[in-house]
């Protein structure tokens, strides 16, 4: 890996849910604006049924797409009169850790919920979008570091 390699411009996908879309939509805008800020490209969009839904796009993306250095993944997990929403959830959050472990790639948790209302979801939306575009671009950053400290080694 040469320094030009390690200095390349990051290139996200991000995979946003469309149960929630009033929620979601606001959390995609401002994931896309604040990927703009910091200086990395939006390489791909992609829209999930729901939250529980979303592992399986980020296995096809980080099987099929070699350009891209992270994923970020945007959702809302409102809570109900069941604890349906916890088992969404969770199961989401493990598998998308598991396939980020799996593939070497970060993918990032921008998931509000479980538990959360409609209002406390609304508030949160830019905050955890934000939050998971940043924490993409910070682990690319992080894991390229340590990728060109190792090539210069050896």
């Amino acid at each position: 890996m040469n320094e030009t390699k390690c200095d390349k411009e990051i290139k996200l996908a991000i995979i946003v849910s469309e149960f929630n879309y009033d929620i979601t939509r606001i959390m995609l805008e401002k994931a896309q604006e604040h990927a703009a800020f910091l200086g990395t490209k939006i390489a791909y969009v992609a829209k999930s049924p729901g939250t529980f839904d979303i592992p399986i796009l980020v296995k096809k993306i980080l099987s099929s797409r070699k350009d891209i250095d992270a994923i970020v993944t945007l959702g809302a997990v409102i809570e109900g009169e069941t604890e349906h929403d916890e088992v969404v959830a969770h199961q989401a959050a493990r598998k998308i850790l598991d396939l980020s472990v799996e593939f070497g790639v970060p993918v990032t948790l921008g998931v509000i919920g479980p538990g959360a209302t409609r209002m406390q979801a609304l508030e949160r939306a830019e905050e955890y979008s934000r939050r998971a575009v940043e924490a993409a671009v910070k682990l690319v950053k992080r894991i390229r570091e340590l990728e060109c400290e190792s090539q210069q080694k050896n």
